[in-house]
């Protein structure tokens, strides 16, 4: 591939629902434009960019692949995105190097709750948009009832730039509506042109009065010009929609098929008419070496910087670091500089993706997308420029994963290779986290939903032949007391020679700070128990905190203060007053109304309006407490509650399910609070094998 200049690069993001045809319309893509020559589809797993072969056996992305199509002396960089909700992560990386974005919708599905998160992703970055419509091939495939809906959730700004011809039930060609002609694929699907069917003149004359009003509306020339009654030219027309498209006042509405490859030239050619280049684009980073903003806006002329907006670890095709050029020219053989690992990295090769290939290519420019590969240090997020001048660029903050589960290796033996496969998996992933919950004796892996994690337990198998078992994750549970005790611990053992021997007497009751585990004082007079032993018996009260006497959970908010006891002169010891001091904390915490504390989570649960209600029930059945709902402005609620975290399990799955996909939420830790009786006594019961009986410790 040739190297191209900024003005000739387009950066385009392909958005939608699952399923809307985002991988068919990039293979249509690469087929009409001559990179291939055979049309891959998704059912028989040969698409350019679902090359995974988790991807190839579920029939859907997992993650943003580059295709880097030339068309019309133009390099467009085609980022084919999931539509899946579990892999919105690979989504929002996508989006922060591309400068547009194509929406796509499924002509028969219609407007889906895919379609509108991608556009809230745009609004979200500020990213100018076009929608195409796909299977228009298909019967019922319906373009003006989704423009209707498409225009009553977004206003006048829709604007279809072509719309379809129909004749007997099937999609003949299309209308301009910029240039207000027809045209109808031939038998060698070549577009001819045609004359517009007088049944569609309506539909023309009203979609092309509403571009001219956009038109009009780019400058006070046109305006003046427009109500005066003058015409403008297709130069004319084409230039002020470029503008109106670039800065969002315009969002065109195309349509085609992916499978007939029909609408596809015209589609690419209006993404080189109308969709921005990365030139003059604003972006800026920090110099960290001066502290001052630097303007980078994708010109060649300043000096050197990327930045890394996706890594590839694959046990196939190795390590690559996706780049983008914000300034300057990379070459191969350039010295580059990453500031976040104070380390020099020279670039021997450099790469454009497409797919899973990698091609060497001498250098990019601003604005471009290219790869390097065997960057160890380098991390997604990572800026790279010249020690001369170091240059770091804030990366955009990736959703945060709450579906925690809890995961093991079905092989004991696999644990060193299960911690090297996840440490890569998370390199490449930064939505998934592997977490080692020491304190709870587990490791967890949290993802954003089921089908998230589904899909790393399977490459984990198929990629690095480690199998692991996922399941509930054991909530954190705290054992106090309410009440208090007043209890002695005595240890005595004769075994023949020098014996054990440890006496005390301790009063137990609540600290009132469940953040501290227990606080020890002594009152001790006349020396029945020697300063000595003192620490002896704060370590026995600290090795019993780990694992409580009521269902073996930690213990907290104890206070135990020791104001008697005995010794002997020769058989007490350290370990003797330690086991005395263990022996008096089980009787006395059982003594002092133990009870069971569970971990209580603020929520913050983000819904439109239509669903408060059910979503409100449903945390009720969740023993949730709601405190209150926010209204955001945009016909949606903000519920926050507090719940139980025992209770929060499977909640994305159920939020997903209630609000066909539309609910958002988030939570975190806010406090211990007592658990009801119901759910101490079941605690209780399932952990009465883990409780340790002191007397088999000795």
């Amino acid at each position: 591939m040739k190297v191209y200049t900024t003005d000739k690069i387009r950066n385009v993001a392909i958005l939608g629902h699952g399923g809307a045809g985002k991988t068919s319309l990039v293979e249509a893509m690469a087929f009409i434009s001559g990179m291939t020559t055979r049309l891959g589809k998704v059912d028989d797993g040969n698409t350019i960019s679902d090359f995974d072969k988790e991807e190839q056996k579920r029939k859907f992305s997992i993650s943003t692949s580059v295709i880097p199509i030339e068309w019309e002396d133009t390099k467009i960089n085609v980022f084919d995105t999931p539509g899946f909700f579990d892999f919105v992560g690979e989504v929002e990386e996508a989006l922060s190097a591309a400068a547009s974005a194509i929406i796509v919708i499924n002509g028969k599905s219609g407007v889906e709750t895919g379609t509108k998160k991608a556009w809230d992703l745009c609004e979200k970055y500020n990213v100018p948009r076009y929608f195409y419509i796909s299977n228009m091939d298909v019967d019922d495939a319906s373009f003006r009832n989704i423009l209707e809906d498409l225009t009553e959730l977004y206003g006048k700004k829709i604007a279809p730039f072509n719309f379809p011809i129909r004749e007997n039930e099937k999609y003949v060609g299309y209308v301009n509506v910029v240039s207000e002609k027809g045209f109808k694929w031939n038998a060698q699907n070549k577009a001819e042109e045609c004359d517009v069917p007088d049944y569609l003149s309506e539909y023309l004359t009203t979609y092309k009065e509403a571009l001219m009003e956009a038109v009009a509306e780019t400058s006070e020339d046109f305006m003046e010009r427009y109500f005066g009654g003058e015409t403008f030219s297709d130069d004319e027309i084409r230039a002020a929609l470029h503008m109106s498209v670039c800065d969002g006042t315009i969002v065109p509405l195309c349509c085609g098929s992916n499978t007939l490859v029909q609408g596809i030239y015209t589609l690419l050619d209006d993404i080189v008419k109308y969709l921005p280049s990365p030139q003059g684009r604003h972006f800026a980073g920090i110099s960290t070496k001066t502290s001052e903003v630097f303007e980078a806006n994708y010109d060649f002329s300043k000096p050197k910087s990327a930045f890394v907006w996706k890594t590839i670890v694959d046990p196939y095709i190795g390590k690559y670091s996706i780049i983008k050029v914000a300034s300057g020219v990379i070459k191969t053989g350039d010295v580059l500089y990453n500031d976040s690992r104070d380390q020099e990295i020279k670039i021997s090769k450099l790469y454009t993706m497409c797919g899973s290939k990698a091609s060497e290519i001498t250098e990019l420019h601003a604005g471009d997308i290219g790869a390097l590969s065997k960057l160890d240090q380098t991390r997604t997020g990572d800026t790279l420029s010249t020690k001369a001048n170091p240059i770091h660029y804030a990366m955009i903050p990736l959703p945060t994963p709450y579906n925690p589960m809890r995961y093991r290796p079905v092989n004991k033996g696999d644990v060193d290779k299960l911690s090297q496969a996840l440490q890569k998996m998370c390199t490449e992933d930064l939505t998934l986290k592997n977490i080692n919950d020491s304190e709870n004796r587990q490791t967890l892996l949290i993802g954003m939903g089921d089908q998230h994690l589904d899909v790393v337990k399977a490459k984990l198998l198929s990629d690095y032949k480690v199998d692991i078992v996922l399941s509930k994750p054991k909530v954190a549970y705290r054992e106090t007391i309410i009440g208090t005790s007043d209890v002695e611990g005595k240890y005595k053992k004769q075994t023949g020679g020098h014996g054990q021997y440890g006496h005390v007497k301790i009063k137990f009751s609540p600290l009132g700070d469940n953040t501290k585990a227990f606080e020890f004082d002594e009152e001790v007079v006349g020396g029945s128990v020697p300063k000595n032993f003192f620490p002896a018996v704060e370590k026995g009260l600290n090795d019993s905190i780990d694992r409580g006497p009521l269902a073996a959970y930690p213990v907290v908010g104890v206070k135990a203060v020791l104001y008697d006891g005995s010794y002997h002169p020769v058989d007490s010891s350290e370990q003797s007053f330690k086991m005395a001091t263990r022996m008096a904390f089980k009787d006395g915490f059982m003594k002092a109304n133990p009870v069971l504390l569970e971990p209580i989570m603020s929520l913050k649960v983000d819904v439109p309006d239509k669903f408060t209600g059910d979503v409100m029930g449903d945390l009720n059945k969740r023993r949730a407490r709601v405190l209150g709902m926010n209204p955001t402005g945009n016909g949606r609620q903000v519920i926050e509650a507090e719940i139980p975290e025992a209770n929060i399990f499977g909640y994305n799955t159920d939020l997903r399910s209630m609000t066909g996909g539309t609910g958002d939420f988030s939570y975190e830790f806010n406090r211990y609070e007592q658990a009801p009786f119901d759910v101490q006594q079941a605690e209780v019961e399932a952990r009465k094998d883990k409780l340790v009986d002191i007397s088999d410790e000795d």
